[in-house]
């Protein structure tokens, strides 16, 4: 079989051993599974820096509460 013939049945088998290994597969796998998506998990997560998103209405929460002040 050619690799393209493959590519899709070993995609979704390898989605499936992530999704649903830890569930379905005995004790050896089922290690390997959760450890396989706990380091995806971690990965991503680590591709994103700490996001502080800003308030784009501070400053007219700013400018509201002085007004109320005076």
């Amino acid at each position: 079989m050619r690799f393209k013939n493959l590519l899709g049945p070993l995609l979704i088998l390898a989605l499936l051993f992530i999704t649903l290994g830890d569930r379905v597969l005995p004790a050896p796998l089922d290690d390997a599974s959760r450890n396989t998506r706990t380091s995806i998990n971690q990965f991503l997560i680590g591709l994103f820096p700490d996001w502080n998103p800003t308030n784009p209405n501070e400053r007219t929460e700013k400018e509201v509460e002085q007004l109320e002040q005076r």
